[in-house]
Parts: C-alpha cells; structure tokens; sequence
C-alpha cells in the first residue's frame, strides 16, 4: 500500500442563471460570474492537480484553464508543482482543434480521454498537443479518474459543461459542488442547463448536505457535501 487513494478528490464547479441555465443560446458566451467569484475560481484552481472539461466546452468556449494569479502561479512553483494544473478533457468523437487555447496555452501537462473508436484519429490530430488515453467504449468516468489518480493527480476540479458534470454526479463521483447562482434568468428552451436528465443520488428522500452560502458581490456561493471525504485536502 502506498496510501495513494483509488481516485482523486472530485470538486465539481458551476455557475448558473436564477433558472438553472449555463449558457444562453447565442454564439457569444453568456457572463454569470462576476470578478470576485472568478478570483475565488482562480484560488481553487490553484488547490487542485488537474481541471477537467469536455470536449463540447473546449470547442464551444475555447478555454485557457490556466491559474491567472502570478502570485498563486509562482506559490504552485514554490512548491514544486507546475504554475497551473494539468489539463483534461474527454471526447467521445475526437473532434477537437489542436490549435485550441486548451492545447496551446500555457505549459502545463494535458491529458485526452477518448472513446476506443475514436483513438486512432484523435492521435492523428493531437498526437503532438497531447497524451492521448484509450479510456474504454463508452468513457468510463471511474476508470478515467483511477488512471489520473496513478498519474498522481489527488484533487481534481471538473468546470462542466452539463453533460460532464452529469455523468460524474449520476455516477456518485463527486466529492464536492460550488454551485454559483447569477442574478438574472435566461428563460430559453435552447440553451444548454447545469445537467439534464438523469438518476442522481442525491433526491428528495436522500438530501445533500449544503456545507457553506457565501454571498459574492450580487451572486451567491452554495457550496453542497456529496460524499464523506468532503473537505479533504
């Protein structure tokens, strides 16, 4: 035993419209955060081994997923860790742009799950941009999250978008939940939700625990317990 647990600490991070939404339907990308909240993100970025996000978040947001903070960069470093923490994504397709901001933003390691069926022709796009890893047909979110735990990743944050978030909610992954909620509504039934449908563990007869509310300039901070390793370092 080398007391390396069998998958990291998961902290999953969102924020959402009064109704539930993450986006609206416009090609532009919709603020719901303010810059106080988005330090706060920052800081727990900086906590963590590695940020995940889809495929669909890569293309349609094209995010950095870097520490912004030069003095939470430098500490990173200080420490002996990279300034920012390894990037992960997971793809059922392999259709992702090499010249993403996720594959060409900064120096720190990034990581591709990807679907057997979709191996062969992701490492012809990324081979270069990335460690591409056969992560089984369809993705399995345990496996995934046994194999960065013996890379040696012991907390990870995973940013969404919805479908991801889904998979490791219903799937009982996930440690811990900031929840973040903007001060306007979005009302459109095109626009893509925090998660959609699904058999989640937490319902009306098994509750989560709410650990911490934090108001944050005019949005609010609810930050929910899933699992009995909350609050592990």
């Amino acid at each position: 035993m080398n007391g390396r647990p069998a998958r990291p600490y998961v902290l999953l991070s969102c924020a959402t419209s009064i109704d539930g939404y993450i986006d609206d339907s416009s090609e532009q990308r919709l603020l719901l955060s303010n810059e106080d909240d988005l330090d706060r993100v920052d800081a727990v970025r900086a906590s963590c081994d590695a940020i995940l996000v889809g495929a669909g978040t890569v293309r349609r947001d094209d995010p950095r997923l870097l520490v912004r903070s030069a003095v939470r960069r430098a500490e990173r470093v200080a420490g002996g860790r990279p300034a920012s923490p390894a990037k992960v994504t997971l793809t059922a397709r392999g259709d992702l742009d090499p010249t993403a901001r996720f594959f060409t933003a900064g120096d720190a390691a990034r990581f591709v799950y990807c679907a057997t069926s979709a191996v062969e022709k992701t490492r012809e796009r990324l081979e270069r941009a990335a460690t591409i890893v056969d992560a089984g047909e369809p993705i399995d979110p345990a496996w995934l999250l046994a194999d960065l735990a013996a890379r040696g990743v012991r907390r990870l944050m995973v940013e969404g978008g919805g479908t991801v978030h889904a998979q490791f909610l219903t799937a009982g992954l996930a440690d811990e939940l900031h929840l973040v909620v903007a001060p306007f509504f979005v009302g459109d039934g095109r626009a893509p939700r925090f998660v959609g449908e699904g058999s989640f563990p937490w319902h009306s007869g098994h509750r989560a625990r709410l650990a911490d509310v934090r108001q944050i300039g005019d949005v609010v901070l609810l930050r929910y317990a899933l699992s009995d390793r909350f609050g592990e370092a």
